[in-house]
């Protein structure tokens, strides 16, 4: 018993909810020096939720795959951020683009450190909501808005069976692999890479989540032994129409 209170005292729970109108597949990847989750990846109903435990001094990544299901060969994959493993389970990140929730959890001063990211790209809405934290802002963060309807034409991810609609907008980055929208090589420092018109489509939409690499400052909150609600969809979330224009013709990809 003094066990099992004392695993309950080191570890975090993460409620996993999806207020979607369909199914998800949410997936969970560890930091490199980070002990093992209970799962990497789950089916998750709509309406339906899921608590993890999440041990105290880990760091990662959680998403939710869309659009999954098996081909004639039992084969698992999803049409937005896969992860590759072929099963519900993951075994690596997610493919971009992908809306990520990202945590370090009793980091400095004993804080947990939390973004959602859209750096790697968007396929759904998704709020974090710290619960019952000590120490620290412990502030509501993520993407409220559907962003696939507004998403420039040049990042939209088309359904694979041709209809009309996008299920995910990508990163510039990976759009178009420029060192300017990647903030890499000689752009591989906060003073030479600032925003882009593409990353500002992101921000505009979604103020509090990162929208590119060096965004730390309007991006990263920070709690003290919460628990957190990962919400999926969160309601009232409306289709963004924010009308992308670029304003600055010397990021235009060539």
């Amino acid at each position: 018993c003094a066990v099992s209170e004392l695993a309950d005292v080191q570890s975090a729970s993460f409620k996993i909810v999806n207020k979607c109108r369909h199914t998800i597949w949410p997936g969970l990847l560890s930091g490199a020096t980070s002990p093992p989750l209970p799962t990497t990846g789950f089916t998750l109903e709509s309406g339906k939720s899921r608590i993890v435990k999440i041990p105290k001094s880990w760091s990662g990544r959680i998403w939710a795959r869309t659009l999954c299901g098996q081909d004639s060969d039992g084969k698992f994959s999803c049409a937005t951020a896969d992860c590759g493993s072929g099963k519900v389970e993951c075994v690596g990140g997610a493919k971009p683009p992908a809306t990520l929730a990202e945590f370090t959890l009793n980091g400095a001063d004993g804080l947990d450190f939390y973004d959602v990211s859209l750096v790697d790209g968007y396929n759904l809405p998704m709020l974090i909501v710290a619960k019952d934290g000590i120490r620290g802002g412990c502030s509501a963060t993520g993407c409220l808005v559907d962003l696939n309807g507004g998403c420039p034409a040049e990042l939209r991810v088309a359904r694979s069976n041709g209809s009309r609609g996008s299920v995910a907008c990508r990163s510039a980055c990976e759009a178009f692999g420029d060192p300017r929208f990647c903030c890499s090589e000689a752009y591989s420092t906060p003073d030479m890479c600032g925003p882009s018109p593409y990353s500002l489509f992101f921000k505009h939409a979604c103020p509090r989540a990162y929208s590119y690499a060096y965004d730390d400052k309007t991006s990263t909150y920070t709690c003290a032994n919460a628990n957190y609600l990962i919400i999926f969809c969160p309601f009232p979330y409306t289709r963004y129409n924010y009308s992308f224009t670029l304003i600055n013709v010397s990021f235009v990809h060539e």
